[in-house]
């Protein structure tokens, strides 16, 4: 198949969505696929409003239009919700081109973190981006429940991944600090809930992998944790490895890569009992839930190491990319209305 995958989000960002769109396009093309990839890298591009890192692109509709028309996608998925997801779902609807989606953030929640713009009216503008899609794929049963409650009809599931060769266990000495360590891996922004993480009592040491927006404001409000910035590949792996337990504070997110990573590297997660971590975690197997974020930390470091490691082997990119394949092969037209469509694409660009 030529499948054209679009994204608002890609590199040099690094956060799970990201993550899971390089894997899932390498294991495509591993498949046989010809993938082409949308992103804001070839564009113009502004800086998204309170996130200056994330760039958005600058009106994308004409050279989107272009390379849709000369790549004649086979199947079409847009991960994201910003200008060119809504660029490519404006230009699908309009050539009656079938597509599928993705839900990958809580944008109402996250919106809501900074804005009171009612969790009601952005429910009913993703309702409006993702309806039209033929299937919607969301990463856990909750998120599942969760969007079916609020009106969503086309949902389908796309599990994750994570790659156990590059997060495995290792040596704890890459850290000479007091132990227990506990870690927040991510980014350091509102929505994360990373001052949670911070607050909590712990006789040990806190680390704090990542960057972001709110890192000056962090490190001025809680001098007493260790910061060592962004980490990628074998660096994040083994500062990962390196720690005692993961916390993950987040109330907002759909999923997590990072608790799988930290699985992986044989290390145990400590999160609050909400989306994401209720569908990861495996609480007092792979880590601990609880409302009070201390009191998990603290018993999950009585966890199994090798638990968590045997429960990450699990969740290959491979077997992710098949379900992501299987769903885009149901969306897909039959050959009588995929030519109808391609007839529609060269008159509409003719006219």
């Amino acid at each position: 198949m030529r499948i054209l995958l679009v994204s608002d989000a890609w590199f040099p960002q690094t956060n799970g969505v990201v993550n899971t769109l390089a894997q899932t396009a390498a294991w495509l093309g591993r498949f046989g696929h010809e993938v082409r990839l949308a992103t804001p890298r070839d564009y113009r591009t502004l800086p998204c409003p309170t996130y200056p890192e994330i760039r958005m692109a600058l009106n994308p509709m004409p050279r989107l239009r272009r390379l849709i028309e000369a790549f004649r996608p086979q199947g079409v998925h847009i991960a994201t919700e910003g200008p060119l997801g809504l660029a490519a779902r404006r230009c699908c609807v309009k050539l009656g081109w079938h597509f599928t989606t993705s839900y990958h953030t809580q944008f109402p929640q996250y919106l809501r973190s900074r804005w009171p713009i009612p969790l009601a009216l952005s429910y009913k503008a993703l309702r409006w981006f993702h309806g039209a899609a033929r299937g919607c794929m969301v990463s856990t049963p909750r998120v599942h429940e969760e969007l079916a409650s609020r009106g969503f009809n086309n949902l389908v599931r796309w599990s994750r991944g994570v790659d156990t060769t590059l997060f495995r266990p290792r040596s704890k000495d890459a850290l000479a600090l007091p132990r227990p360590i506990a870690a927040y891996v991510g980014r350091l922004a509102v929505e994360k809930n990373v001052d949670a993480f911070l607050q909590m009592p712990w006789r040990g040491t806190k680390i704090v992998i990542g960057d972001g927006p709110e890192r000056p404001r962090l490190q001025a409000q809680y001098p007493d944790a260790v910061y060592v910035g962004l980490r990628l590949g074998e660096d994040l792996a083994t500062h990962v490895a390196a720690v005692d337990v993961l916390v993950f504070p987040s109330v907002t997110d759909t999923f997590g890569l990072v608790m799988l990573e930290a699985m992986a590297c044989g290390v145990p997660v400590a999160a609050y009992p909400v989306t994401g971590p209720i569908d990861v975690v495996e609480d007092g197997v792979t880590g601990a839930l609880d409302t009070d974020l201390a009191k998990a930390a603290q018993r999950a470091l009585q966890i199994n190491p090798q638990a968590c490691r045997d429960r990450a082997m699990q969740s290959s990119w491979r077997d992710c990319t098949r379900e992501f394949e299987s769903n885009l092969v149901a969306c897909r037209p039959g050959p009588g209305t995929q030519a109808m469509l391609t007839r529609r694409l060269i008159d509409t660009a003719a006219s």
